[in-house]
């Protein structure tokens, strides 16, 4: 029993060490959209929902508030952090991904009224847009361990 217990310590030590394979396959069990580059930002068109979504449910299981600074993307993972910019006139904003979406045309992203507001268009409804991913959510083990990932600017030193 005790040969057992101690086993059991060594290869949980082992999984939880900097340089082991068994911590690297973590990285296997996220959605692949969660592991796109930092420096590989998505341009495409942005539109916005508003107050006919108010006090819905978003697919997060969040209630939608069209005041809140939040976003829908089709394939980034719930509580992403992302940097929108708008193209036509380089207003940025930080947006949480908390819906799916959106389901109109090739758009890339909706946005909440506030954020479309912020970023001055929402008299167009749409717009094009840079979309970053800034952080992504925290990774909760079944160990308790919590492993959070940040997107990391790109350390290239090519020049132009």
């Amino acid at each position: 029993m005790k040969k057992l217990v101690i086993g059991c310590a060594v290869a949980g030590l082992i999984a939880l060490s900097a340089k082991s394979e068994a911590r690297s396959s973590v990285s296997n069990l996220l959605p692949r959209s969660s592991v796109t580059r930092a420096e590989d930002p998505e341009t495409g068109e942005a539109s916005w929902y508003g107050e006919e979504f108010q006090g819905n449910e978003t697919a997060n299981g969040e209630v939608y508030d069209f005041n809140g600074l939040t976003a829908a993307h089709p394939t980034l993972p719930f509580g992403t952090t992302v940097r929108v910019t708008n193209l036509n006139n380089r207003k940025r904003i930080l947006l949480r991904i908390n819906d799916r979406g959106p389901y109109v045309g090739q758009r890339l992203i909706d946005v909440s009224w506030a954020a479309a507001k912020r970023l001055g268009f929402v008299e167009a409804g749409t717009t094009p847009v840079r979309v970053e991913v800034v952080a992504r959510p925290s990774l909760k083990l079944s160990t308790g361990t919590s492993i959070v990932s940040q997107a990391r600017p790109s350390t290239s030193t090519a020049r132009p």
